[in-house]
C-alpha cells in the first residue's frame, strides 16, 4: 500500500500518454481512411460489428474485471479462469458464423456473410490474451499495458491503411479489427510470461463467475442501448446513411473510448485495492473525476462549436454532411465524462447489482428515444441521443453515489469548475472564430479556435477556479512520496 499513489500517479500517466498517442493514431488513421474509402465501405463493416459487438462483450464474461477486483486471487483460479475464457472465445466464433446467413438476410446484403465470419476468428485471439492483460492491470503494470496496446495499433493501422491502397476496400477494415486482438495476445503472453495451468473444478472461482456474469449483463444492457440506433439506421435508411451516421459517431467517441480505457484500467485497479479505507478511496477517486473532466470538457466544446472546421479537417470535404451530426453528438461525450467514472466506482466497491438496475432503467428509454428520432434520418436518432443521455445524467449521479463515501456534492463540486472554465473559454473561442474565421480556411480556423480554448480553458483552471494545487500534487506524486506521506500511508 505504501507506494499504492506512485503507482497509480504513474500508472496513469503512461496510460494517458499512450491514450493520447492511440487518439492520435485513431484520429490519423480516420483522416486517412476516409480518404481512401467510402461511406459504403464503412457501412458494410458496421452492420456487422453491430451485431457481432454484442457478442464481444462476452468474450472474458466479465472475468478479468472479477480478477481484479479481488483483494486476493490464486495462480489456480487464474488458470481455470483462462480455459473458460478459451471456451466462450470458440463459442462466440462458432455461433458468429452461425449468424452470418441471418446477418446477410436482414441486411440484404449478401457481402455481410464473408465479412462475418472472419471477423470470427477474432474471438479466440480475445479469449487467450485476457487473463495476460488482467494480470498486468493487477500488477498495476500500466507502462507495460500502454505499449502493448499502441503497438497493436500501430501495426493494425498499418495493415488497413495498405490494404485500402491496394484496393481491397471494405476488407482492409476487416484485417484490422481482426490483427488488434492477434497483436495485443502476443504481447501479452511475452510480457507477462506466465502459462496457465490446468482448470480446476473447486478453484473457488464461482462467486468471481457471479460478478463477471453481473458484468457482462451490463455491459450487454449498454452496448444494445448504445448500438440500436446503428441497427435501424442501417435497415431503415441504408448503407450510405449507416456510413455517414458511423464516422460522426466514432469521431465523438474516440476521447471517451481512450479516456475509458486510461483512466478506468488504472482507477478500478487503484479503487479496488482501497475498498476497506474508504478516506483515500474518496480522496483517489476525487482527483481521478475532475481530471478526466478536465480532459474531456474541452473537446466536448469544442465539438460543438466547431463541428463543420473538424469534419473537413479530420474526414475531408466529402464528409461535411456528417458535421450536423457530430455536433448533435458532442454532448454525449460530456455526459460519458461524467458517468463512466461512477461505474468503475461501483464495480470497484461490488455494487455491480446497482449498476445492473441503472442499465435497465436507461436502456429502454434510449431505444424509445432513436424510435421517435428514427423518422427524421441520422440527425434525428443524434439528437434523441443526446437529449435522452442529458435528461438522464443527474438522476443516474444521485443514484450511483448514494450510500457511498462520495456525495452529490461532491461530484457537483468536482463538475462545477471545469465546466465553468470551458464555457468561458469556448465563449472567448468562438467570438474570436466570429471576428478572424472568415479570413481563414478551414485548418489554421481550426488551429487558432482549439489553441484560444485550451490555453484560456487552462488559464481559468489552474488560476481561477483554483485547481492549481490538484496538479501539482499529481505532478509530485510522480517523483515519489515524501517521507511525511510515507508516514501518512504506512499508518493508513
Amino acid at each position: 500500500m505504501k507506494d499504492l499513489k506512485e503507482k497509480t500517479i504513474r500508472g496513469g500517466l503512461a496510460r494517458l500518454c499512450a491514450q493520447g498517442a492511440n487518439f492520435f493514431l485513431r484520429l490519423g488513421s480516420l483522416m486517412i481512411l476516409a480518404r481512401l474509402l467510402g461511406p459504403k465501405d464503412f457501412g458494410l463493416v458496421g452492420m456487422v460489428t453491430a451485431f457481432t459487438g454484442v457478442l464481444t462483450l462476452f468474450r472474458d464474461f466479465g472475468l478479468s474485471s472479477a480478477a481484479i477486483q479481488r483483494t486476493n486471487v490464486t495462480d489456480e483460479q487464474i488458470s481455470t479462469l483462462f480455459w473458460i475464457n478459451i471456451v466462450f472465445g470458440a463459442l462466440l466464433g462458432l455461433l458468429s458464423v452461425a449468424v452470418a446467413p441471418a446477418i446477410a438476410a436482414f441486411y440484404h446484403e449478401p457481402r455481410l456473410f464473408g465479412v462475418t465470419s472472419v471477423l470470427a476468428i477474432g474471438f479466440l485471439f480475445n479469449a487467450a490474451g485476457v487473463q495476460h492483460g488482467a494480470l498486468l492491470q493487477r500488477q498495476m503494470r500500466f507502462t507495460s499495458l500502454a505499449v502493448i496496446n499502441t503497438v497493436s495499433l500501430i501495426l493494425g493501422t498499418g495493415i488497413a491503411i495498405g490494404g485500402a491502397k491496394a484496393g481491397y476496400g471494405y476488407w482492409a477494415l476487416v484485417a484490422m479489427t481482426v490483427a488488434l486482438p492477434l497483436t495485443s495476445t502476443v504481447g501479452f503472453w511475452l510480457t507477462t510470461a506466465w502459462v496457465p495451468g490446468m482448470p480446476r473444478r473447486r478453484a473457488g472461482t464461482r462467486s468471481m463467475m457471479r460478478f463477471g456474469g453481473t458484468i457482462t449483463l451490463i455491459g450487454l444492457i449498454v452496448y444494445v442501448a448504445s448500438n440500436f440506433e446503428k441497427v435501424l439506421l442501417g435497415r431503415f435508411w441504408g448503407v450510405d446513411a449507416l456510413g455517414i451516421y458511423g464516422r460522426a459517431y466514432q469521431l465523438s467517441n474516440i476521447p471517451t473510448d481512450n479516456l475509458n480505457s486510461a483512466a478506468g484500467e488504472v482507477a478500478f485497479s487503484a479503487l479496488s485495492r482501497l475498498q476497506d479505507n474508504p478516506r483515500r478511496l474518496r480522496s483517489y477517486f476525487l482527483k481521478g473525476y475532475s481530471l478526466v473532466l478536465a480532459m474531456t470538457l474541452p473537446i466536448t466544446i469544442a465539438s460543438a462549436l466547431f463541428a463543420d472546421d473538424m469534419i473537413f479537417v479530420l474526414l475531408g470535404p466529402k464528409w461535411m454532411v456528417a458535421a450536423p451530426i457530430f455536433r448533435l453528438l458532442a454532448p454525449t461525450i460530456l455526459v460519458f465524462a461524467i458517468a463512466n467514472p461512477l461505474g468503475w466506482l461501483m464495480c470497484s466497491l461490488g455494487l455491480v447489482g446497482r449498476n445492473l438496475k441503472m442499465g435497465l432503467v436507461i436502456a429502454p428509454i434510449m431505444i424509445a428515444g432513436y424510435v421517435i428520432g428514427l423518422p427524421y434520418g441520422p440527425k434525428g436518432v443524434a439528437l434523441a441521443y443526446s437529449a435522452v443521455m442529458l435528461l438522464w445524467v443527474i438522476p443516474a449521479v444521485a443514484w450511483a453515489v448514494r450510500g457511498t463515501v462520495i456525495s452529490f456534492r461532491d461530484i457537483l463540486l468536482a463538475v462545477s469548475r471545469p465546466l465553468a472554465s470551458s464555457i468561458v473559454a469556448g465563449g472567448l473561442a468562438f467570438g474570436v472564430r466570429v471576428v478572424y474565421g472568415q479570413f481563414l480556411s478551414p485548418l489554421p480556423r481550426l488551429v487558432l479556435e482549439t489553441t484560444v480554448l485550451l490555453v484560456t480553458f487552462l488559464g481559468m483552471l489552474l488560476f481561477v477556479t483554483g485547481q492549481k494545487s490538484l496538479y501539482l500534487d499529481l505532478l509530485r506524486g510522480l517523483k515519489g512520496p515524501s517521507s511525511k506521506e510515507e508516514k501518512s500511508l504506512a499508518s493508513a
